[in-house]
């Protein structure tokens, strides 16, 4: 025991003759970037499927077609479509033809009761009973005038929703876009149940959507340009804005989903291709920074060695990312202490040193 401490008071003298190169803590506000991966996405996609079953009868598109919004892609053939709309058709006739009669009969009874009120007016010339019953029979005709109206209307309402029917026939795109996929030939059974028609991509104007870390999303301002590039075009550099945020942290990736709007009238940018992103770290206050060699790690602690008044600190600290040739450091640390230049657990706790500031 008495030699060890005899070789620990002689490192210290040691320590204390030679002097030990210092530096100070800079503190500095640091905008990163980071290189983030991403994936181009449609800004709209659907798979478009017949709405009512029918026989293709013709495909009037293909896969690579560009298409306009309600222009037509296929159309379908359904006989008994036509054949409800013909029934529905004339039992409207039917229904117009009742009203017809009805009106007819009420101008009869109407003109009747006329006749008989004007009669009456003599006394003895007309009953009392026989007036009320023409006028009985006026409102019964005017009541079936009404039912007969009803039943235009129901009839009309069924002719309606049949040709809205017939309507799906017509199969049309949603949207502007690109057919990507054909699935069906003239001749093919399809329906509601059966498979997609065609896919449909809106290429023009792009997703970009990027996992960004959780401890980089911070400071995320919507609408700032987003540089990235694509492994398609080497050298190439395309850029978009940032428009959706999600809020919400994936519990698994611990990374928070955010999508960027991509501008591509040339279409040189094609869906799913992956992206290289320049990510924006932005700044949330000064950060200490000191250079990588005055960071000491052993197995137990990472830590620098400060210097106060001559004497020796070891101060944990957490390593960050570079920052040129400095490094970010997060610890109890304050701009302007001095540290060694070299971090190292030869330098003890407690021993005291000359410094020589650099």
């Amino acid at each position: 025991m008495r030699d060890l401490l005899l070789i620990l008071c002689g490192v210290a003298a040691l320590q204390a003759q030679q002097p030990v190169e210092a530096v100070r803590v800079t503190s500095l506000p640091v905008d990163r970037k980071v290189e983030l991966p991403g994936e181009l996405l449609p800004y709209e996609q659907t798979a478009i499927r017949a709405r009512i079953s029918g026989f293709v009868q013709k495909v009037l598109v293909d896969r690579g077609s560009q298409v306009r919004e309600g222009e037509l892609l296929a159309e379908i053939a359904a006989p008994e479509i036509e054949a409800q709309l013909a029934e529905a058709r004339a039992r409207v006739q039917v229904a117009e033809s009742q009203t017809a009669e009805a009106e007819a009969r009420v101008a009869g009874a109407s003109s009747t009761y006329e006749k008989l009120r004007g009669a009456a007016e003599t006394p003895g010339a007309v009953a009392g009973n026989e007036l009320i019953q023409a006028q009985r029979q006026v409102e019964a005709e005017q009541a079936r005038v009404k039912a007969a109206q009803s039943s235009i209307a129901a009839a009309q309402a069924s002719v309606k929703a049949i040709e809205d029917t017939r309507n799906y026939l017509q199969v049309t795109a949603p949207f502007a876009g690109t057919i990507t996929e054909r699935y069906v030939h003239p001749g093919a059974l399809v329906g509601a149940q059966t498979g997609p028609l065609f896919d449909l991509e809106q290429q023009n104007r792009l997703r970009l959507v990027v996992s960004v870390p959780e401890r980089d999303v911070a400071g995320m301002p919507r609408g700032r340009k987003i540089v990235f590039k694509v492994t398609a075009f080497p050298g190439a550099t395309f850029s978009g804005v940032l428009t959706r945020i999600s809020g919400g942290v994936d519990q698994k990736t611990r990374t928070m989903p955010v999508e960027i709007d991509v501008q591509n009238p040339q279409r040189r940018l094609a869906p799913g291709m992956y992206a290289a992103v320049t990510w924006p770290v932005l700044s949330r206050g000064s950060v200490m920074l000191v250079p990588p060699s005055a960071i000491a790690v052993t197995t137990e602690r990472t830590f620098v060695n400060r210097i106060r008044d001559g004497v020796v600190e070891w101060v944990d600290v957490v390593k960050g990312p570079a920052s040129g040739d400095l490094v970010e450091v997060r610890g109890n640390l304050a701009e302007g202490d001095l540290v060694a230049r070299r971090g190292t657990d030869e330098l003890r706790a407690g021993a005291r040193v000359q410094v020589k500031v650099r």
